[in-house]
């Protein structure tokens, strides 16, 4: 913003609580949570759900374990109201689920609402009116405390009224100072405490109070000490069920929530991946799998979260981004070279399934929410050794020896910086065996033979042919093993220009069970020193192909 236009703005006032208590306390259970795609989400999409999406994604809900689920706002038109009734006559609703239906404190809405939900077994009926200064000035041109809290009291008396004539239906009442977040907290209070009154909570049957942070006005500890001042001051607590409804409007819904559960809140109201008006409402995932990473039960499964994304894309037609926590494409990736380095490290050294989650840079096990390690590390010219050396060993098997990553990591990065973009693991994969193995630039074999019984014993004596700058000749040399064999006949042939430092074989991983690949580290003139790779499916071979390899890339 310009800085003449910041005089239109004030700061929030702050909540008067001295010994506030929610900044030492610690989350160790879950809350009650409570669905609100099929109403808060779906108001807010630009072409509203139809009545088959609205059921994919109730189905979805259910399957996730969320025991409460807004489905809509029935007497708001003959659309929302159908849908209610398609899940009650039709008899889609679980047994241990309740539905949940908003509506305003209106006499003719309350009465649509019994209507919609006439033969339901169980379910919460969540009644609203907006009660902050700035909407009874705005929408309610001017009325007073006492005239708002009337239409709350009123709205509660009638759905008590048609409550007690509703059957066998159990009706729970929720109730709603909408715009909480910026109505003064005694008038929310004595405006609660009103519908209470009415209502007669107890301890079996509680009230649910919702406390909602319509727009997110002020930062994460003033909406807490907002919560707390309220848990600690009305009356009768243990017969209301405290819930938070928080929305994204300063990017901190989930840090609000949070900290509205330290304060003392008991319930929890929001969306996947925080579909909602505006900025969003909380996403319910992340705060869920941030309590799972803290090895909390919460008793919703998103151990399947790519499946649940792909079902919520396809309902809402909305996006979930790709820097979105848990859920997004890029979230348990890293592209710099430290960061691939540490949890290549990290990946190597687990101990097993059930042992402590210990990765640096990745708060949970991609596994358990259903994603995959393909995806942890990935390579632009940002990149380093950790991270190709990372995708080889667990793509494609090749185990590179650590004192050869980066020099293979190099070529790699530069290869990303010349295209311009990021590297796929296939292009990963098919420079490694272009640059490092099985290469035969300038010297390759034609033949080769090994031989462990002409020689005195302990000895092998390998023969063949090669080609050298367009000559094939014969060769043949006497070692203590087929490495050692190969350098005596290459010094035969005046091609020894170098020392062998390192070894090493493995079999590949995941390959041919014939496939075994070899890595040998040559020094050669003025200290250059470069590893080579050989491929073969004898591993003696192999080795023989790695020192050809280095040899030729020495040149």
């Amino acid at each position: 913003m310009k800085a003449n236009s910041l005089s239109k703005y004030r700061p929030f006032p702050p909540v008067e609580l001295a010994d506030r208590r929610w900044p030492d306390a610690t989350i160790t259970r879950a809350p009650v949570w409570c669905s609100v795609d099929l109403r808060d989400g779906n108001q807010a999409l630009a072409i509203p759900m139809n009545a088959s999406q609205k059921l994919e994604l109730f189905e979805l809900l259910v399957r996730i374990g969320f025991k409460q689920i807004e489905v809509g706002f029935p007497s708001a038109s003959d659309t929302e109201f159908e849908f209610v009734r398609k899940l009650v006559d039709e008899r889609l609703i679980p047994s241990d689920v309740q539905l949940q239906c908003l509506v305003q404190a209106r006499e003719h809405l309350i009465r649509r609402t019994f209507e919609a939900l006439e033969g339901v077994p169980r379910t919460i009926v969540h009644l609203y009116n907006s009660t902050s200064p700035l909407q009874r000035r705005v929408t309610f041109g001017g009325a007073s405390r006492g005239e708002i809290r009337d239409i709350a009291v009123r709205g509660a008396t009638l759905i008590k009224e048609l409550a007690a004539s509703a059957g066998g239906t159990e009706i729970d009442l929720q109730y709603s100072p909408e715009s909480f977040s910026d109505t003064e907290l005694d008038f929310a209070l004595e405006t609660c405490e009103g519908v209470m009154d009415v209502w007669g909570p107890t301890a079996e049957r509680p009230i649910i109070l919702n406390l909602p942070a319509t727009v997110e006005w002020t930062t994460p500890n003033v909406h807490a000490d907002q919560i707390e001042w309220f848990c600690r001051n009305v009356k009768d607590r243990d017969r209301v069920q405290v819930s938070l409804h928080t929305h994204n409007d300063r990017g901190t819904g989930t840090a609000a929530t949070e900290l509205g559960l330290l304060a003392g809140a008991d319930r929890v109201e929001g969306t996947l991946f925080g579909n909602g008006e505006r900025t969003g409402n909380l996403d319910i995932a992340t705060v869920a799998l941030n309590m799972n990473s803290h090895g909390l039960e919460t008793g919703l499964d998103f151990s399947d979260l790519p499946a649940a994304r792909e079902v919520y894309e396809r309902c809402t037609r909305m996006a979930v981004p790709e820097r979105h926590p848990y859920a997004g494409d890029l979230v348990f990736t890293a592209f710099s070279g430290s960061h691939q380095d540490a949890i290549k490290k990290g990946m190597d050294l687990r101990e097993g399934a059930g042992a402590r989650w210990a990765v640096p840079y990745l708060t949970v096990d991609p596994e358990d929410i259903g994603r995959t390690y393909e995806a942890i590390i990935r390579i632009n010219s940002q990149s380093g050794k950790g991270g190709v050396a990372y995708i080889l060993d667990r793509e494609y098997g090749f185990d590179l020896p650590k004192p050869m990553q980066p020099q293979v990591g190099g070529r790699i990065y530069q290869l990303a910086d010349r295209l311009g973009r990021e590297l796929t693991n296939a292009e990963i994969h098919d420079a490694f065996r272009d640059e490092f193995v099985n290469v035969e630039r300038h010297l390759s074999l034609a033949d080769y033979e090994l031989d462990h019984h002409d020689v005195r014993k302990g000895n092998v004596r390998c023969r063949g042919k090669l080609a050298h700058s367009g000559e094939t000749r014969e060769y043949s040399g006497v070692g203590n093993g087929p490495i050692n064999a190969f350098v005596h006949a290459l010094e035969t042939l005046g091609l020894k220009d170098f020392n062998l430092k390192d070894y090493r074989s493995h079999a590949v991983k995941g390959g041919s069970d014939a496939d075994s690949a070899a890595y040998i580290l040559l020094e050669g003139e003025g200290g250059k020193a470069v590893w080579g790779c050989g491929v073969d499916s004898s591993i003696e071979l192999a080795g023989v192909k790695a020192l050809v390899s280095a040899w030729n890339l020495l040149r």
